[in-house]
């Protein structure tokens, strides 16, 4: 009983701070559960009601579900059923009596604040009108997220199959997930393939009931299928040079070879019961992933891949927390609404968006996932969401989902993952190269508004007989470095002595200055990856883009590293104060904490920085204006809301998510 009364406690001080706040209004919920409690709160402002605060009380010991997903998911399951979809609650406050509080934005993509508004000021939060269907979508969220995780485990450790590792299966998923959406989003007509010379139909063979009827026949048939289907026109971008990219090569084969296997994923996948309105009247029979909304269903298997994904044994992918993801582009959205909101409705002469979101280090593309629901849910705050302008932003939107979004990676199967990432989010066509974004050409100078990445760094060490390795290593960045040389003018005369003239599409971080201010090339083995990557990205960017990006601590305080941070923002004039000659402004240095990337298996000091390019100047567009530096908002991330533990993120502890204090603090010029 005692439980009982410390969780009633726990609510009523949570209603209490709500009343403190202006949110005077309750609707209490009986949940008939003893480990947790909760309410619906919202005030009064002018005779119109607040958008709405979902108060959750926790018994002590379970905070692992206090995170943003799992508060969303929460307030869907329990808000009532007659609730209007305008008023479904727009905010979070969470607490379980011993001390862990923590408030939520609880609207896609959902992500830890640091405090709420008040009644009043929530009255300037635009309300957007929810999914009729969206509660039944949070459902199959749940259940396609621990499926997917079943169904790994179970390839992994009973059903064995045709796959070397962990991200093997993750990639089989992905295929049959490719399936499946090709065959939801196409005519049945358009849906036969050959075998042997006798023509089947995907609608008919890529079923539970197909394969449990003929085996292994029928894993011969489906496997036929995604040959046939996988470079499908409909699944193919064409990038700005006119040169197509599937979302699978010719070599890629569906592996899965036990008809188990099937028929279990394929039950995960279709068999989803009837779909329900928000007020739970069944709306159709039988629901396919076709009517999960992408969100849900993108996060779904974004999360699986992040729980999942094995990102040791050389392959140098650093899957980026979920919590830096957010407060990156959380800060980044902030300021193009506040300083630039027309880049995102501004359209090109040929009709396409202006806007452009770009990763070259992009991995699975958990930025241009995360992106994706901060462009749509901003689109919703500029344009709103009435039936007047409803036409306008949705046709907007699905524009940008297939023009806006740009990212790269050199490993083929992070393309593949990459490319139905986006296409699970209602992007099948985003443009994901896989290429080397450090000297790609397809990659253009001058041509992203946004770009966030979380690029490789440190130079690779090289043991006893791996000479031959090292050469080859010193060879081809030996290659690249020239090319990094463009902003460098060789002194008549003189050999290996350059000058240094910054240009808007110049890069010059093949070279370093001497104390005299001559710059002469660099090595191979005496520059960080992430020092190239930052001359690239800022290349890429339009004059006034801006760049979040992760970088080594080294880079920020070496004593060696300090000719990057004068190229950056210029060198400071002691007279004035004012920095010249740079290509930057920094805007903000946020410090990680030392485990940020513990789960893949680093643990390099690391910080966000984040830079605006300089503008150019009108009488000369390829150079820059000297604009002055602003100051810098500092801040200090010790935690990130958990602690690796048995490599996995353990949210047990309350630890705080000191993200979400900094970004406030920056969102409200603090």
């Amino acid at each position: 009983m005692k439980e009982k009364s410390d969780l009633k406690n726990t609510l009523i001080a949570l209603e209490k701070k709500a009343t403190g706040l202006g949110f005077d209004h309750k609707l209490a919920m009986d949940l008939k559960s003893e480990e947790e409690a909760a309410a619906i709160v919202w005030g009064m402002q002018k005779g119109e009601e607040t958008p709405r605060l979902f108060l959750l009380a926790l018994v002590p010991g379970i905070w692992e579900k206090a995170t943003p997903e799992t508060v969303q998911q929460r307030m869907w399951d329990v808000t009532p059923p007659e609730t209007p979809e305008d008023a479904f609650p727009k905010f979070g406050l969470v607490a379980d009596g011993s001390g862990n509080e923590r408030c939520f934005s609880l609207e896609y993509p959902p992500h830890e604040i640091d405090q709420l508004p008040s009644a009043q000021e929530s009255m300037f939060y635009r309300r957007i009108k929810a999914d009729p269907t969206y509660r039944w979508s949070m459902k199959m969220y749940d259940r396609l997220q621990k499926g997917f995780n079943t169904f790994h485990e179970q390839v992994y450790q009973t059903v064995k199959d045709r796959v070397n590792d962990k991200n093997d299966i993750i990639e089989e998923v992905a295929k049959f997930l490719f399936l499946e959406s090709f065959r939801l989003h196409h005519e049945r007509d358009t849906l036969d393939f050959e075998v042997d010379g006798r023509k089947y139909n995907l609608a008919d063979v890529f079923t539970v009931a197909y394969v449990k009827k003929n085996g292994k026949q029928a894993v011969k048939l489906i496997q036929a299928s995604f040959d046939h289907f996988k470079t499908h026109p409909d699944y193919v971008v064409t990038d700005d040079d006119g040169n197509p990219h599937p979302i699978f090569d010719e070599q890629t084969h569906l592996r899965l070879d036990q008809p188990r296997n099937h028929e279990t994923l394929l039950d995960l996948i279709q068999n989803l019961g009837p779909v329900t309105d928000n007020r739970g009247r069944e709306v159709k029979m039988e629901g396919t992933l076709a009517d999960v909304a992408a969100d849900a269903l993108g996060r779904a298997f974004d999360v699986f891949l992040r729980a999942n994904f094995d990102s040791k044994g050389g392959l140098g992918v650093y899957l980026t927390p979920a919590p830096v993801k957010h407060a990156m582009l959380e800060m980044a959205f902030h300021d193009i609404k506040q300083e630039t909101p027309e880049m995102l409705t501004a359209r090109q002469a040929d009709g396409r968006p202006a806007f452009r979101f770009g990763d070259p280090c992009g991995g699975t593309f958990g930025f241009g996932v995360v992106a994706l629901g901060y462009l749509e849910r901003t689109l919703a705050e500029l344009l709103g969401k009435e039936t007047s302008a409803d036409v306008r932003r949705e046709k907007l939107f699905q524009d940008m989902c297939r023009y806006s979004f740009v990212g790269s990676d050199n490993s083929p199967r992070m393309v593949m993952l990459a490319r139905v990432n986006m296409a699970l989010m209602g992007a099948p066509k985003v443009l994901y190269l896989r290429t080397d974004s450090r000297i790609t050409p397809q990659l253009k100078p001058n041509s992203f508004d946004l770009i966030c990445t979380n690029p490789p760094f440190g130079t690779p060490k090289f043991k006893a007989g791996q000479e031959e390795a090292r050469r080859r290593y010193e060879e081809d960045m030996e290659k690249i470095l020239q090319i990094y040389r463009s902003d460098l003018n060789l002194i008549e005369g003189r050999k290996d002595q350059y000058t240094y003239a910054p240009t808007v599409s110049g890069l010059a971080m093949g070279g370093t200055p001497n104390n005299k201010g001559i710059w002469k090339p660099i090595g191979p083995m005496s520059i960080d990856p992430a020092i190239i990557f930052i001359d690239r990205c800022l290349q890429l960017l339009k004059p006034g883009g801006r760049l979040l990006i992760i970088v080594p601590d080294g880079v920020l305080c070496n004593s060696g590293d300090r000719y990057v941070r004068e190229y950056i923002m210029g060198k400071k004039d002691e007279a004035t104060g004012q920095f010249h000659g740079g290509k930057a402004i920094v805007k903000a240095v946020i410090s990680l904490p030392q485990d940020a990337f513990k789960l893949s298996g680093t643990g390099a000091k690391t910080s966000v920085l984040y830079l605006q390019k300089r503008h150019s100047r009108k009488d000369d567009p390829n150079l820059f204006q000297d604009l002055p530096q602003i100051d810098v908002f500092m801040g200090v991330a010790d935690s990130l809301g958990y602690e690796v533990k048995n490599n996995v993120e353990d949210y047990t502890k309350g630890l705080p998510n000191d993200l979400a204090a900094i970004v406030g603090a920056y969102v409200r010029g603090e």
